[in-house]
């Protein structure tokens, strides 16, 4: 969500993963709704504000409310395939029953005459924007508190029998001194999981290879969001090939990009271990925060 609510997430223009043309192409091949057409009896929509491989995501009036919402549907060409309409509702199911201030609300669920999920308007901006868009690196004491909100957040999540599974800074929103984790679109419980699930430059070492996926994977997250927050640079890159750097080697240090407080060049170097059993605890990541707030 950027500057006047507007949605700043990042729209990369590589191939879509079902028809190899990009997200650019597909905008015009299959145009989304556009301002003025229902989405549904009660919302009608606003602005179309971003298209991912599967999803749309819309600024819809509801008439219910009178105010603006964010709506979450389908693309038009992924209607029809069950597994994306399945993901979204589970989606906003989980969303609907989480209650959590550093957590995006969802208001209603519905699956006719679409798939919908309606969310709440955030009028802060992304994490990824701040951080491309500020002409100076974040002061370690707003990173702090950052991973503090979002400690909390996975804290919750984790109390609940769910791993987010894609923590990166498009997924976190800034507004007014709180942070928000968004997408809860890979969600799930602790368990094996298939290889290279996730953001290729943020997932964990283990959800690159396929291993067991555990409350660790959303540490590395983490570590991932506070090493750009502190640097402004990915600790991973997405090889053209298709690997994964963190199956190859370990991220650098914050200190070789910033001077940082050693603990905290400690505490980030730890959560990108690529050892899951190596990582520290939330908690221990909380407390570490603390002391250097």
């Amino acid at each position: 969500i950027g500057k006047g609510g507007k949605v700043m997430v990042e729209r990369s223009g590589v191939p879509d993963s079902a028809s190899g043309e990009s997200l650019d192409d597909n905008l015009e091949s299959h145009p989304p709704f556009a301002a003025g057409e229902a989405l549904s009896c009660n919302y009608e929509v606003t602005e179309h504000l971003h298209r991912s491989n599967d999803y749309d995501v819309y600024e819809v009036y509801s008439r219910e409310r009178a105010c603006s919402c964010i709506a979450k549907v389908p693309r038009p060409d992924r209607l029809g395939e069950r597994k994306v309409r399945r993901a979204l509702l589970r989606e906003g199911d989980l969303l609907y029953n989480l209650r959590h201030p550093h957590i995006a609300r969802a208001y209603e669920v519905f699956d006719t005459p679409r798939p919908t999920v309606i969310l709440e308007t955030l009028t802060g901006e992304t994490l990824a924007y701040l951080i491309d868009e500020s002409p100076k690196r974040m002061a370690l004491g707003e990173i702090c508190h950052l991973g503090l909100h979002l400690c909390s957040a996975l804290h919750y999540l984790h109390g609940q029998g769910m791993l987010h599974l894609d923590l990166k800074p498009s997924n976190v929103v800034s507004e007014r001194g709180m942070a928000k984790i968004l997408d809860l679109s890979l969600a799930r419980t602790p368990g094996y999981g298939r290889p290279g699930v996730g953001t290729t430059q943020y997932m964990s070492a283990e959800q690159a290879a396929g291993g067991y996926l555990g409350p660790a994977a959303d540490v590395w997250g983490l570590g991932a969001v506070l090493f750009e927050a502190a640097t402004g640079e990915i600790p991973f890159d997405a090889p053209e090939d298709g690997g994964y750097e963190q199956l190859i080697r370990r991220a650098e240090p914050v200190k070789t990009y910033r001077r940082v407080p050693p603990k905290f060049d400690a505490l980030v170097s730890a959560c990108l271990s690529e050892d899951p059993s190596q990582r520290p605890g939330i908690p221990e990541v909380m407390a570490s925060l603390n002391a250097l707030a």
